[in-house]
């Protein structure tokens, strides 16, 4: 028998995510809630963010830019980001973002794979936009530079605030209205995941998906507090998540808008400028990763900052053990929570109900309105208490992998049960994370796919065959590789020469920190498929050779 959520289901809406965000009848806030965190006075208030998105949308259209058709953004985060998300997801077209770390052939696979007719650029990524856009045939003209200020032309780009109409017509612009039924069809984002295995690929999330999963997290974010959503004490949020991801998304543009809480948008992420921030504002509540908790265990700043002002902390994006949440919540004297996720299921489907005294490492119940399977590799439930591959279902789960049939086949069953690819343990209705069987590497919460590697470790001649691996060094996940040379190659090709292809090829979170060995062969069955049980016996034996020391940096 499927597990079912142990509380009651919600009443979910199916709508446009801005009516649900913006309800119909209610006048916007003039309350500053998306404020640049170096800029105080720089800041968007619901009733600005609104009618800025209303511009978008109404521009985009001038544009001859069609509802159904995707529009990207490149960029670090900025407090603009929230109106390129809300403004193409209100008026029907479908947002995506990409990593601001990506090359030139990790953004054009993107712009190819959606289709993107629009792209909002930062200036400083403009050259890699404009090349990528070329290779990927996007017609000149459709390329648009886009930060938070007013920007002189780069590469022959106009900045996007010219094709806005006036804040007067935008005033009169409605978002259009979507039927129960378009709601729940009708995709909002397509933001990149490696799913179970292979290069990355566009998860389709619907309005619906996103109302849901705002309803699910807001409900278990309060659940044993002494108080609710509506009545709970001042909250003060940091925004230093990247935007283009789920985890940004639902929380710092959606969630903090649906619960009016001020939120500090950090550009980018310096540890002792994000413990600054904390102590300056008096941030009361952080989402973060693992690779955070590390830095707050291990690096000396920390102790150099105040951080009282901090209630309570969710992490989530991979796995936590419990003693570092243990010791962070004895050394900051708040309350650390788990949950888990993943960009398939929107964000998260498993949480630890808000106010629970948890120190077992848990990731929490099922939220409302979910179920789950603990599924063997036969496809039978496991017994009680026994390991088991996570299948999920519920109104949070995708609408399934963007123009990628197969993929979302071998995922997402037709009675809508998705293949998770992690394996949990249950005991009385919570849940603990204890492996992954997908292949991915989580480098600091970024998926990494061994195959795209392998894939950019071949274009490189002197390579024979190569092998992709997760290595567990100081706590933290890394990417290794194991690279039969060809024979004429043997002795003269050296690690530095396949780091410095890699750093031309890929983003920084997919450089082989974890190090480069070179192997008489890449060990694989039959059929050809490398054996990755073998090659991850090696990077275990290489992790515990090495006393879980990082090799020095080549990047």
């Amino acid at each position: 028998m499927p597990f079912s959520s142990p509380f009651p289901d919600l009443v979910i809406p199916k709508c446009n995510l801005l009516e649900y965000l913006f309800p119909q009848g209610q006048t916007p806030s003039d309350t500053p809630i998306w404020i640049d965190a170096k800029d105080t006075n720089h800041h968007l208030t619901p009733r600005a963010l609104l009618q800025w998105s209303k511009r978008l949308a109404l521009g985009l259209d001038r544009l001859g830019s069609k509802p159904g058709e995707v529009v990207m953004i490149y960029t670090p985060n900025h407090i603009f980001v929230p109106v390129a998300y809300l403004g193409v997801v209100g008026s029907k077209r479908i947002f995506s973002g990409a990593n601001p770390a990506y090359t030139v052939s990790e953004m054009g696979h993107q712009v190819s794979n959606t289709q993107a007719q629009v792209i909002l650029v930062h200036p400083s990524l403009a050259k890699t936009a404009v090349t990528a856009a070329r290779k990927a045939g996007l017609p000149d003209g459709r390329v648009f530079l886009f930060s938070d200020v007013p920007n002189a032309s780069v590469e022959g780009l106009r900045d996007w605030r010219e094709f806005l109409p006036s804040p007067e017509e935008a005033d009169a612009y409605e978002f259009p209205h979507l039927t129960e039924k378009e709601a729940t069809t009708t995709t909002a984002t397509v933001n990149y995941s490696s799913g179970t295995t292979g290069l990355p690929k566009g998860v389709e999330v619907s309005h619906h998906n996103l109302v849901a999963n705002l309803d699910q997290t807001i409900y278990m974010r309060y659940l044993k507090k002494p108080w609710d959503a509506s009545t709970r004490p001042r909250e003060v949020w940091l925004g230093f998540l990247p935007l283009y991801h789920a985890y940004g998304q639902l929380y710092t543009i959606a969630m903090a808008q649906k619960l009016q809480i001020p939120v500090y948008i950090m550009k980018q992420f310096q540890y002792e400028e994000f413990l600054r921030t904390i102590q300056t504002y008096k941030v009361t509540h952080l989402q973060v990763a693992p690779p955070i908790m590390v830095m707050m265990s291990k690096r000396p700043e920390t102790a150099k900052y105040d951080l009282s002002s901090v209630t309570d902390i969710l992490c989530g994006a991979a796995p936590l053990s419990k003693e570092l949440q243990n010791e962070i919540s004895k050394k900051l004297d708040c309350e650390i929570l788990q949950g888990w996720g993943m960009t398939e299921v929107t964000c998260g489907a498993i949480h630890v109900p808000g106010g629970t005294i948890d120190d077992s490492g848990s990731v929490g119940q099922l939220d409302p309105n979910c179920e789950c399977m603990l599924l063997d590799d036969d496809g039978n439930e496991v017994a009680p208490g026994a390991p088991g591959e996570l299948y999920v279902r519920g109104p949070n789960v995708c609408i399934g992998y963007w123009r990628n049939p197969h993929a979302t086949k071998e995922s997402l069953s037709p009675d809508g049960w998705l293949k998770t690819g992690d394996v949990a343990v249950v005991r009385d209705g919570w849940f603990w994370i204890v492996d992954r069987k997908k292949e991915l590497i989580k480098v600091n919460a970024l998926q990494v796919a061994p195959a795209e590697l392998e894939a950019v470790l071949l274009e490189f001649d002197p390579i024979a065959d190569a092998a992709a691996v997760g290595i567990t060094l100081d706590g933290q996940e890394w990417p290794r590789a194991y690279v039969h040379l060809k024979d004429e190659f043997k002795g003269k090709t050296t690690e530095e020469h396949i780091h410095a292809h890699m750093k031309e090829k890929v983003a920084k979170h997919k450089q082989l920190v974890g190090g480069i060995v070179f192997v008489d062969e890449v060990p694989k069955l039959q059929s050809g498929k490398i054996m990755r049980k073998v090659v991850k016996e090696w990077a275990k034996k290489d992790a515990e050779s090495m006393n879980g020391e990082k090799p020095k940096a080549r990047l």
